[in-house]
C-alpha cells in the first residue's frame, strides 16, 4: 500500500464529528479524541464537533467531515444523507452502503446474494408478540439495527430464549436469529479495497459483547487480541477473502472492519461489516493497520485522503 502524504490536506479544514445521540456515544467520543489528536499532530487544521442530536452544525469553511459517530445516526446513513445534501465531503461509507451494512437483516441478504459464507438465519417479526425461530438452540439473537453487540444474546438452552428475545425486541419490531457457530472470533480490517492482517479476539469471559469490548466503560472482563492471528497461510487467505467479499457485497467505500467466525473445520462465516469501527489507537482496525506498518496517524490520514479524493467537489 502506498504511504500517504498530507500535501492534499494541508490547506483543508477538517471537522471531526464525534459523540452522537446513540448508545455508543462514549465510545465515539474516545474515537473522536484519538482521531483529532492524530490529525492535529500531523499539523492539519482539524477541529472537534460534538454532535448531541440529529441536527448538524459544521464550522464555517469545513472541507471534510471526519465521521467517527459509531452506531445510530452516524453509521446508519442518516448523517451521510445530511452531508450529501450539504455538499460536504466526508470519510468512509456513503449513505446507501451505510444503511445496508448497518441493517444486519439487509446485509445478510446481500451476503447470501453474493455467495459470502455466513451463518443461516431467520428474521422474526415480534410486532404481534414474541415467538421463537423455526430452528432449535443454540442460536444467536440480535437486534438488526444496533452496533457494538447491543442486545446480542447467545441462547444455548430453550429456556433462555424468551428473555433473550424480549431484550432484543426492546430495540425494534424484528429480530435477527442466527445459527450459533462455535469457533475463533476474528476480525479483518479492509482499507482501500485490501484486507489487513487478521485480529484474533479472545474474550476473557463469555463472548465479545459490550462488556468485553469496552471494559473501561462497563467494568467487564475484557478481551485479549492477537494480530496477526495464529493461522496458517491458506486459512489466512480464506478468511481475508471472505471478509473482502463481504465488504464488496455491501458496496462499502474506503474502509470497514468485518467480523468473522472460524469454525473447527477452518471454515469462515461472516457475521457483519462495521462501516465505522472503533478508532482509538488500541482499537482493532488500528491494531491491524499497525501490523501492516501503518501507524495510527498514517491510518487517519489515509482515510481522510481517500475520502476527499472520492467526494471532493469537481
Amino acid at each position: 500500500m502506498k504511504r500517504s502524504s498530507n500535501v492534499m490536506l494541508t490547506s483543508k479544514k477538517i471537522a471531526v464529528l464525534m459523540g452522537g445521540p446513540g448508545s455508543e456515544r462514549k465510545v465515539s467520543l474516545a474515537s473522536g479524541a484519538a482521531v483529532l489528536k492524530a490529525l492535529t499532530g500531523l499539523g492539519l487544521n482539524a477541529v472537534a464537533v460534538d454532535v448531541t442530536g440529529t441536527h448538524l452544525d459544521l464550522p464555517p469553511g469545513t472541507d471534510l467531515a471526519f465521521n467517527v459517530i459509531h452506531g445510530t445516526f452516524g453509521e446508519d446513513g442518516q448523517l451521510q444523507d445530511i452531508l450529501d445534501r450539504m455538499g460536504v465531503a466526508y470519510t468512509g461509507a456513503g449513505a446507501a452502503s451505510s444503511r445496508l451494512a448497518f441493517d444486519k437483516s439487509l446485509a445478510k441478504a446481500a451476503f447470501l446474494a453474493h455467495g459470502v459464507p455466513t451463518p443461516r438465519a431467520e428474521i422474526v417479526d415480534v410486532s404481534g408478540g414474541l415467538r421463537l425461530p423455526s430452528f432449535a438452540a443454540p442460536f444467536v439473537v440480535k437486534p438488526p439495527r444496533e452496533g457494538s453487540s447491543v442486545g446480542v444474546h447467545i441462547v444455548r438452552q430453550p429456556a433462555d430464549a424468551h428473555a433473550a428475545m424480549a431484550d432484543a425486541a426492546r430495540h425494534g419490531h424484528d429480530i435477527l436469529v442466527e445459527e450459533f457457530i462455535e469457533g475463533m472470533e476474528l476480525t479483518v480490517g479492509i482499507l482501500d479495497d485490501a484486507a489487513l492482517p487478521i485480529v484474533h479476539i479472545a474474550p476473557r469471559d463469555g463472548f465479545y459483547d459490550m462488556a468485553n469490548k469496552y471494559p473501561w466503560m462497563s467494568g467487564g472482563a475484557g478481551s485479549d487480541y492477537f494480530c496477526p492471528a495464529d493461522l496458517d497461510a491458506a486459512t489466512t487467505r480464506l478468511v481475508q477473502q471472505a471478509a473482502l467479499a463481504a465488504h464488496r457485497a455491501l458496496g462499502i467505500e474506503i474502509y470497514s472492519r468485518v467480523d468473522v467466525l472460524l469454525d473447527p473445520r477452518l471454515q469462515p462465516f461472516v457475521l457483519e461489516a462495521n462501516t465505522l469501527p472503533g478508532m482509538t489507537e488500541t482499537s482493532l482496525l488500528p491494531k491491524a493497520a499497525l501490523a501492516n506498518a501503518i501507524s495510527f496517524p498514517a491510518l487517519c490520514l489515509k482515510i481522510a485522503e481517500l475520502s476527499l479524493q472520492l467526494r471532493q467537489p469537481a
